[in-house]
């Protein structure tokens, strides 16, 4: 498209293929949005566009993300505040029609997938290195390891035992972010092999395993008093998730052979073909290439 459209806190750059979202930097934009300075959104990872009445004689225009398609949504798990969403555009309500002329253009460009759930990121999350100050100790991820440092005046005995802590992301399966503005907000490193969670991120511990609380967690870092602020701690939890995701083997699906004939050759070459996308995308090894690859070609 190539044209842009300023609205409050933020404006909206129509390239090619993706949609670039910058934030302003001024003083009642959302700290949250201020620290992410944009973002890269490509078509292929909307689901929807929607434009509805705001607040104060605005309107909102929505680009909707594919489910599983942002870390920093996943992380998130739906505990954002609506006025940090960083997919929502207000604009003056005189601007409704110049707003839905913009839906409309984005809608006529959304994937063929948009209502599905997206297979993996498609918009990257916060580069690393990123850092951040809990209540109890201070956080830094360097893109592969986790490490936690504590501290003397807000971290429990059974920290101060266990001793600082650093977590390889080959070791993780997930994390789970509870907002800071909720009762008892923490992060909490996942080990990998937990089984999956219903609260929105990877995996959760298991249902048989003992809880162990945040605080006496050293896994754990927890928010409080000013500590692990959503602008801070969010997108360090959306890193961490990013790269925990990239590190993880990405099973390629597969469908029986009918019984009695063999596969239709079309849908073979089509399997084919987006197998071919995942290796070249670094998602797929050259050796689950060449195995996959020869297994579908055996049921022509």
């Amino acid at each position: 498209m190539g044209d842009v459209l300023a609205g409050i806190h933020a404006t909206w750059e129509f390239d090619t293929d993706s949609l670039l979202i910058r934030f302003e930097r001024g003083i009642r934009t959302p700290r949250l949005l201020q620290s992410l300075r944009e973002r890269r959104v490509p078509y292929a990872a909307l689901s929807a566009v929607t434009l509805t009445p705001g607040k104060r004689s605005t309107v909102v225009l929505h680009a909707v993300p594919r489910p599983g398609a942002d870390p920093l949504l996943e992380a998130a798990a739906g505990q954002l505040k609506e006025g940090c969403d960083p997919y929502r555009l207000v604009l003056p309500a005189e601007r409704e029609t110049l707003a839905d002329y913009y839906a409309e253009e984005l809608r006529a460009v959304l994937g063929p997938e948009a209502s599905l759930p997206a297979e993996r990121f498609m918009v990257t999350a916060p580069e690393a290195p990123v850092h951040f100050k809990a209540y109890d100790g201070r956080a830094g991820f360097d893109g592969t390891v986790v490490s936690f440092r504590w501290y003397w005046t807000g971290a429990s005995s059974a920290k101060w035992k266990a001793g600082d802590q650093t977590f390889a992301v080959a070791d993780l399966g997930g994390i789970e972010w509870r907002s800071p503005e909720a009762f008892e907000g923490y992060l909490r490193l996942v080990p990998r092999g937990a089984e999956p969670g219903a609260s929105g991120q990877d995996t959760a511990p298991l249902p048989s395993a003992p809880r162990v609380q945040p605080d006496q967690d050293p896994a754990s870092v927890v928010f409080g008093l000013g500590y692990g602020q959503v602008h801070e701690s969010l997108p360090f939890a959306a890193a961490v998730l990013e790269s925990v995701r990239r590190t993880q083997p990405v099973p390629v699906a597969t469908a029986p052979v009918p019984v009695g004939g063999r596969r239709d050759p079309a849908d073979i070459a089509e399997r084919i073909r987006h197998l071919g996308d995942l290796h070249r995308a670094g998602l797929v090894t050259d050796a689950e290439y060449t195995a996959k690859k020869t297994e579908l070609l055996a049921e022509l």
